[in-house]
């Protein structure tokens, strides 16, 4: 049995991903997550776990020791999951792909085509060049 709730946590995340950290933080599943004890291990490598069901928060180890929780802090106060996020996702996409399908629709379908009337012929051109003074 884990002394903590901690290690029972660190047990329970099984989920584990390896990030580096940058400046304004780890980027997960297009989420960032801050923390200030994050600003000493910019441009390491971290390894990050977190729970599936609820991707808000996750927790950062380096060298298997745990170093902070780092929170998403646009979605702090909900519980998101990371079905839930993909979901989003694909539906993002589905609406974006269709937008692009009805624009190439539009572009594609025939449109009525302006009746060109055609011009006279221009006069034949003489193939000698005649100048001012030649014609006096």
């Amino acid at each position: 049995m884990p002394e903590s709730l901690e290690d029972l946590d660190r047990l329970l995340l099984t989920v584990a991903k390896t990030r580096v950290v940058r400046r304004d933080g780890i980027r997960f599943q297009g989420l960032r997550y801050v923390a200030p004890t994050l600003a000493g291990y910019v441009g390491r490598s971290v390894v990050i776990r977190y729970d599936p069901r609820d991707i808000t928060e996750i927790r950062v180890f380096d060298h298997d020791e745990f170093v902070c929780k780092a929170v998403n802090q646009e979605h702090h106060d909900q519980k998101v999951s990371l079905k839930e996020i993909q979901a989003a996702r694909s539906a993002r996409r589905r609406a974006l792909r269709a937008g692009i399908n009805e624009r190439i629709a539009l572009v594609a379908a025939p449109t009525e085509t302006p009746r060109i009337t055609e011009a006279p012929a221009p006069a034949p051109r003489s193939a000698l060049k005649i100048y001012k003074e030649d014609l006096r």
